[in-house]
């Protein structure tokens, strides 16, 4: 009977850690993905050169149609994401809305797009569960920008929160 020794065994341990890095690989690339910008639909979502619509998780802003502020978040998520910008896709636990929108807090470089937006005051935190992963994080940009009065705070542009105005509970003129 011929029995393998702790050499042996080593080489079979590494052998199957190797076979399993590519899956990690995967795995970890199915978390993140990257994305050029090709046009801002609305405060909280925009296109991709490949077509992939984007969703950032976390954040709502104003509609389109609650004017002036739909507008305004639209422009400061413009001024953030100009076309062309490359971008860092990070997913949560849902990669997709309804719409077939792809989920994802927004990189560019080390800031978090979905944070930013908040804290200047463009969009409100919005947390639909199981992508609550930055949820505390947004949670204090949306404190700061509100007891700082940044971007629509300042103009009550949060009278009518954006849910309420798709709900039509409110409408958004000031």
């Amino acid at each position: 009977m011929h029995t393998r020794g702790p050499k042996a065994m080593s080489y079979a341990l590494l052998g199957l850690a190797l076979a399993a890095a590519p899956l990690a690989c995967a795995a970890s690339q199915k978390r993140e993905a990257g994305c050029v910008v090709l046009r801002v639909a609305d405060g909280d979502s925009f296109t991709c050169r490949d077509s992939r619509r984007v969703r950032l998780i976390g954040i709502d802003s104003p509609e389109r149609g609650q004017l002036p502020f739909g507008s305004r978040a639209q422009l400061a998520l413009r001024q953030m994401l100009p076309t062309g910008t490359a971008v860092r896709l990070e997913y949560d636990a849902a990669p997709t809305d309804q719409y077939g929108r792809v989920l994802a807090y927004v990189w560019v470089d080390s800031t978090l797009v979905n944070e930013a937006m908040v804290r200047d005051g463009w969009a409100v935190l919005y947390t639909v569960p199981p992508n609550v992963k930055y949820a505390e994080r947004l949670g204090r940009a949306q404190n700061e920008a509100r007891a700082g009065r940044a971007g629509l705070w300042a103009q009550n542009g949060f009278a009518c929160l954006p849910k309420d105005f798709r709900r039509k509970v409110c409408l958004s003129s000031p």
